[in-house]
Order: structure tokens, then sequence, then C-alpha cells
């Protein structure tokens, strides 16, 4: 009886574009083989996946052929013991499963006698040596991958909001993406306020067009790629580590640190999701004056109506009617709404409080300099120690990569410095007109729109005892502002006011401002 064969042809891309591995040469020489020795062939099956497993689309469909018709095919044929597989033991446990459907796989110009124990020590050297080269290239492949971190490249397709270009040198790079880059900016600078949980963050920078989904929204607020450095992982006796990027930040090394102790719960008080209408406009601000908790809402039925109360979740007694604590919060909120008629008098007096303020980060600018310099001149001088042989080569590597690091420190806080050092005249015009939309939250009840500007203005929750509205801290330009309304109030009454004495008056972080009650 004729002897039966299918032919498998497999070749993958790289394969076929470095040594020249074409399908068509191997069902050629197959063919011919077949031909010569009067094997008559059932099929050909052509495969392009990788031989390092088993899972091959049209591989898996000939073992089910085989086990449909068992015994119509005596012979599995291939070019080389590589064509089969390039891994040994799972290679060793397919020919178990060939054998038992009366199949024998057999490469022809690496022709093995099976059935003689020795030739499985040659079998053996066929399949481990593409295996070994296998391991070979793709160790070669990590290593070069990891130096490329090292060095600061960013590797493989870009994250959102940056792209992948070539230099005319051929040099790969990612560069910003836009609109996406500006988006992702503004949403790291939303999540840092902590007045919008993620989520909510995440959805509005959809309606400004980001491209992005949800899961992958999450993982690039926690990439260290977007403030400029690159995550070495660890590997043997190395420690995982960061290196700055070869590619441009998106958002300081500030911005970042702050964001991720938002994230963490390090950071200020971050507000729940919460549906922002009316009854309970204040949810996720207000906070019990008891536990500190964050106080929820409800609606309780009464005999004839429906009344709304904030009250605590945490095993608390306290609630206050929700209409009681609007009004007490937006009668506190109409003491920091500047007169639009004398915006020129606010502006003035913020720019000589903000003078006077960074005066202070001037003189920080200054001692961060100096310590730079001192560094650098430590370098020099174990530099010089070394060309001395005064020093061991160990010690002077030691000294150099701390003394670097502290040097890349202290850049960074100068960097942080310079960035937040904007001119407040552009900031002003658009600030003050922000400040006048107050107006609006207790006129036409808009309270989804004012929230940011809410929050900015308490950046710590709130809270009310006995009708007088309590915070531990308000944003020092409002507090200005309160002290220029009271100041203007008095003159009316025919007392004499400094205006430019009260941007000297304004309490420090942390003090209690001045309140509703007081």
């Amino acid at each position: 009886m004729k002897t039966t064969a299918d032919l498998y042809v497999r070749v993958s891309t790289d394969e076929q574009a470095d040594r020249g591995y074409s399908q068509r040469n191997q069902e050629e020489v197959l063919r011919k083989y077949c031909q010569i020795n009067n094997i008559a062939i059932r099929d050909v099956i052509y495969e392009d996946h990788s031989a390092k497993t088993f899972v091959r689309p049209q591989w898996n469909k000939l073992l089910e052929k085989l086990r449909k018709n068992k015994n119509k095919t005596d012979l599995v044929l291939f070019t080389k013991w590589d064509r089969f597989s390039r891994n040994a033991g799972d290679a060793y446990q397919m020919i178990n499963i060939l054998r038992k459907l009366g199949v024998e796989p057999q490469g022809i110009e690496q022709p093995l006698d099976l059935s003689i124990p020795e030739n499985k020590m040659m079998l053996a050297f066929y399949l481990a040596a593409p295996e070994v080269e296998n391991d070979r290239r793709a160790l070669n492949t990590f290593h070069g991958m990891r130096r490329a971190r090292k060095e600061g490249r960013y590797m493989g397709l870009a994250p959102a909001g940056y792209i992948n270009r070539i230099s005319e040198a051929g040099v790969k790079y990612i560069a910003f993406d836009e609109p996406d880059a500006s988006i992702i900016k503004w949403a790291f600078i939303e999540i840092s306020k902590g007045i919008f949980n993620t989520e909510q963050i995440f959805f509005k920078a959809k309606d400004k067009g980001l491209r992005c989904s949800r899961n992958n929204f999450w993982r690039l607020i926690r990439n260290p790629v977007y403030c400029g450095k690159i995550a070495v992982p660890k590997y043997k006796d190395e420690e995982a580590k960061y290196v700055i990027g070869q590619h441009k930040a998106l958002i300081t090394q500030a911005l970042f640190n702050e964001v991720q102790g938002v994230l963490d719960g390090r950071g200020r008080n971050f507000r729940p999701k919460i549906v922002t209408k009316e009854p309970f406009p204040l949810r996720g601000f207000f906070a019990c004056p008891d536990c500190n908790k964050i106080l929820t809402g409800s609606i309780s039925k009464g005999r004839n109506s429906y009344y709304a109360y904030y009250h605590c979740s945490a095993g608390c007694k306290f609630r206050i009617n929700a209409d009681k604590a609007n009004t007490v919060f937006m009668d506190n909120l109409k003491m920091y709404v500047p007169r639009a008629e004398i915006g020129i008098v606010y502006k003035k007096l913020i720019i000589e409080a903000y003078q006077e303020s960074d005066k202070m980060n001037i003189d920080h600018k200054t001692k961060l300099v100096e310590q730079i310099d001192d560094y650098q001149k430590r370098i020099s001088y174990i530099r010089e120690l070394l060309s001395k042989q005064q020093i061991d080569v160990s010690d002077y590597s030691e000294m150099n990569a701390n003394y670097k690091n502290e040097t890349i420190k202290l850049q960074q806080k100068l960097s942080n410095l310079n960035e937040t050092g904007q001119d407040v005249k552009d900031l002003l015009n658009k600030g003050v007109l922000n400040l006048l939309e107050l107006n609006n939250c207790y006129k036409d009840g808009n309270w989804t729109g004012c929230r940011e500007l809410i929050g900015s203005i308490f950046p710590e929750n709130f809270t009310i005892v006995k009708n007088t509205f309590r915070t531990a801290r308000v944003n020092e330009v409002l507090e200005l502002i309160y002290l220029i309304n009271n100041s203007l109030y008095e003159n009316k009454k025919g007392i004499k006011k400094d205006l430019p004495s009260l941007s000297r008056q304004v309490a420090r972080t942390g003090v209690e401002p001045v309140t509703s009650g007081l």
C-alpha cells in the first residue's frame, strides 16, 4: 500500500525576511522528496506562526483532521525539525500525540529513525539548537531594551498624549500628540485639586475630545512618563529605579507627585463621586462637625411634605436641614464676591500681596542655586583628587553618584519654582471674572458649573455648627477680597482705611480665617 503524507510548510515573517525561508521553496523541496520516494500527498498545510509553541491555527486544524481520519495519513513531512518546533519539551509531547494517531513526523533534511533510541539524542540536538537561538535572540533584545531604558529612551508604542516619531538621523522618539497632550495635562491639574473624582474628570476629558479608554486613563495617570521619567524594572541584583527620559515632560515632577498623593489618599480630602443638584449641592464638601466624615444627603417623607437633610453615615446622629445649610453656605459665600465696579483695586492689592509672598520664593531660589554650585565644586574637587590618585576609583564613583543625585534633586526643585513663578498680571483678568461668577451659584442655581470654583475657594472641607459656617482654611486671595469688602463697608460709615495695607493682613496658611460667625 502506498505511503500517504501531509506536507507542513511553516515560515514566520522575520525568517522569511532574514533567511529567505519562503513557503514556495519549502513546498517545492517537499514535493520533490515525495516524488522520488513514491509518497502520495494528501494535503499541504501553510503556516505563518512562530514555532515557540503549538498554539498555531493551521496546525490545530491539521491535528483535528488527523483525529477524525485516523490511519488515513502515515507521515507529516517538513524540511527541518525547527519547522516543526523550537521547543524541545513541547515537541516530545506532540510526537507522542502523533504516534498515538498512527502518524510519524519527519524532517526530510534531518531524517531520523525514532524507533532507534540513540536517535533521540540527535532529535534533542535538532530541537534544542533553534530553542537556544530563540532564547539568545530574546535575551539580546531584552538587554538592548533595558540599556535603552537606562539611557532614558521610551520603548514601544507611545502612551496617550504622545506619538512615535523618527528623527532625520533615524533615531526613534516620542513627541506630544495634540490635542490629547493638552487634555491629559488638564486632567492631571484637575486631579491634583481634589474637587472632582477621577472618573468624573475622565468623562470631562472625554467631552473635551480625549481618545482614551477608562482603563487606559487609570494607567496613564500613574505613568511617570508624563513627568519625564522612564521606569527601569528590577533585574537580578539591580534594583528598580527611574531615570530622566530623553522625551519632553508633559507635566512637572511636583504635579505628578501631588496627583499620586491624591490617588493614594495622602493628599487633600478627595471629593467623592456625587450628583451636584438640588437639594444637596454641598454634598462632597460638607463635613460632619462631630467625626469629620463627609456628609451624605437624603429626603424624608413628613406628614404633609418631603424634607431634605444632610446627615452623617458613620454612626453619628448629626443632621441638618438641607435648605438651612444651603442658605448659611450662600450667605458666607457672598462675602467673597468682588465688587465689579472696583476691579482695579482688587487687582492692585492682589499683585502687591503676590509680590510680597514671592520674595520668599526668590530667597529659596538663591539658596538652591548656592547649594547646586556647592555640589558642582565638590564634584570638581573629587575629580581632581582622583587624577592625583589620592582617592580610590570606588570611593570616587560612590561620592560622584551621591553628589549628582543631590544636584538633580535640587535642580528639580529649582525648575518647579521657576514654573510656578508665572506673571500674576496675566491671570488676574480671568481670575476676577471667574470670582464674579460666584453670583450665579445662588442667582441661577448653576451648582455644577460653580463646583470647581467653590472647591478652589475652600481647599479643605467645611462644616456648619449652630448655623455658623466654619472652615479650616480659605483661599488667601479670597481672604484679601473679604478684607477689602469690609473696609469699603466701613468707609461708607465715615471710617477711613488704608487699602494697600490690607495685603499684609492676609492670614498665613493654617490659621482659621474670618468667617460669617465672627
